[in-house]
């Protein structure tokens, strides 16, 4: 059940209000969990479909090693890989290197300039003691002649890929002003099909660049709307066990799960307060009429947002924990509109368009990205100016859905169809740069983005 698939039965593409609860109720009520399966599986890759005109070319000297055996890592093959598939760095390929410097003073500047590379990267690896590594790297402009930024990071051997994504974190703050978020993670829900045919959902959890897939939750029934803490140590996400739709939030250091709202009627659209104490989320409770709430996650007290006749979900918090977007048709189509965390009368937000769904408020909160339909039909990812309404498209998909922000606010990861198949793909907030985040099996779907790792 992809997010249009939900929308048909829970919230959207609205025939009717009450056959849409009828479905969403008669789909939770077939649904049970088996088991959790902690194996890694469905492994994404990363095509990029469109980058910046001109990215910068930039070289990735293989760090010098310096300890007994072979390097235990290649870490500047993760700095390279990183910086080639955010867009907008060109890697020159290891084999056409000028030479091979890993100190300051064997860069030959001119050397570089020839070869037309505007920025260097040198480094060196040494193994310090027992599982016990020093990475140093110098970032170099090539034009000017300077160097631009230095570091000397430990790490342990398990933690050296994420000390590469760490260093190319570092040199793309300093090359473009923007945090780098190639040392964050991603949660995604994948369907397969066993032997027989049956579909089996996992929500998985991998990193930014889609290695290390770890499953954290597996069903034979739908797992869905999986949303991050903002210590990044926990989710919530919606599982159909038991008979009915729950909500369950799981703790990813120890796979401890706790059911937190499994209330009559519909449980969904979880997603966590700023500070990380409450969630907001849609029930329907005895009454059948779907409306936004939140939840204290240590009283277990709900609050009621909306009061309307109309489907209201989708729930997604303001960075100042002070407002809550929402989606509603209460003016006859979806449309996004905002409440105080605490109630009161809602604010229509969205006028452009007929569809305007699925809202994800960017880090500083000056975007609101949606789901919106074209004229044509067609269902895209753009981005909302909440104050004046003003809408923006960005992706250019027939099916593109469930929009997450990266923790820098500088791209958007979402779900999409490709040769029918379900495949995740992202943009940047400028429309620049598009890539196509590919599963080796199954169709993926769900994305939500990690804030930044936390100490």
């Amino acid at each position: 059940m992809n997010e249009h698939g939900q929308r048909s039965s829970m919230i959207s593409n609205v025939v009717t209000k009450r056959g849409i609860r009828a479905a969403a109720i008669q789909a939770a009520a077939a649904l049970w969990l088996v088991t959790l399966a902690p194996a890694a599986q469905a492994q994404l890759s990363i095509e990029i479909r469109r980058g910046v005109e001109r990215p910068v070319p930039i070289a990735v000297v293989p760090f010098g090693w310096e300890g007994s055996g072979p390097a235990p890592y290649d870490l500047a093959g993760v700095v390279a890989a990183d910086l080639g598939n955010s867009g907008r760095f060109e890697p020159v390929p290891v084999a056409d290197l000028v030479s091979r410097p890993t100190q300051p003073v064997q860069v030959n500047f001119q050397d570089w300039r020839i070869s037309e590379v505007d920025v260097l990267v040198i480094g060196q690896l040494r193994s310090t003691g027992a599982d016990q590594y020093t990475a140093e790297f110098q970032l170099f402009d090539v034009l000017r002649g300077r160097q631009l930024l230095g570091f000397r990071l430990t790490s342990s051997r398990a933690d050296l890929r994420a000390t590469g994504h760490r260093i190319a974190d570092m040199i793309f703050e300093e090359l473009t002003g923007i945090p780098g978020v190639f040392g964050t993670q991603i949660a995604y829900v994948s369907e397969l099909r066993d032997g027989t045919g049956q579909p089996r959902y996992q929500l998985i959890v991998a990193d930014a660049d889609g290695a290390n897939p770890r499953v954290i939750a597996d069903s034979p029934r739908p797992l869905m709307s999986p949303a991050w803490s903002p210590d990044g140590r926990r989710i919530a996400y919606v599982s159909f066990e038991g008979d009915q739709s729950a909500i369950y939030v799981q703790t990813l250091r120890t796979g401890n799960r706790e059911r937190v709202s499994a209330r009559a009627g519909v449980n969904g659209a979880p997603t966590f307060s700023p500070d990380g104490r409450r969630l907001a989320l849609t029930l329907s409770l005895n009454d059948g009429n779907l409306d936004v709430y939140t939840l204290d996650l240590t009283t277990q007290v709900i609050r009621r947002l909306t009061d309307s006749p109309a489907i209201d979900t989708e729930p997604a918090w303001a960075p100042d924990g002070e407002t809550i977007y929402f989606m509603s048709d209460r003016s006859g189509g979806p449309q996004v509109y905002r409440v105080s965390a605490e109630g009161g009368r809602a604010q229509r937000v969205t006028f452009e368009g007929a569809y305007n769904a699925r809202p994800r408020v960017s880090p500083d909160g000056e975007q609101i990205a949606v789901v919106h339909q074209t004229q044509q039909g067609d269902f895209r990812i753009a981005v909302v100016d909440p104050d004046s309404g003003l809408t923006q498209v960005l992706s250019n998909g027939r099916l593109d859905e469930s929009p997450s922000f990266a923790p820098n606010g500088a791209v958007l990861i979402y779900a999409t169809k490709e040769s029918g198949k379900g495949v995740l793909a992202s943009v940047s907030t400028d429309a620049r740069i598009q890539q196509e985040i590919a599963s080796g099996e199954g169709d993926v779907r769900e994305p939500a983005w990690s804030p930044f790792p936390r100490p």
